[in-house]
């Protein structure tokens, strides 16, 4: 499980782009986004750099971030 704290993320939109952006590196891969905290969850075989980039490249800052 990798959990982020995603900076600049306040819509449903901006939901489905990470969620796109993750899926598309792992299209298995469970999302769960909380937008009033600005969490992102995710449980994926894809390893931690690669979902930060996903993220940082759909055009989102990544504050925070931690692998479980």
């Amino acid at each position: 499980m990798v959990e982020l704290h995603v900076e600049g993320m306040n819509c449903n939109h901006c939901v489905s782009k990470i969620t796109k952006a993750i899926r598309d590196i792992d299209a298995t891969a469970k999302v769960d986004v909380d937008l009033k905290i600005r969490k992102v969850r995710v449980e994926s075989t894809a390893d931690l750099a690669d979902i930060r980039f996903a993220v940082v490249d759909a055009g989102y800052l990544v504050a925070d971030s931690s692998a479980a």
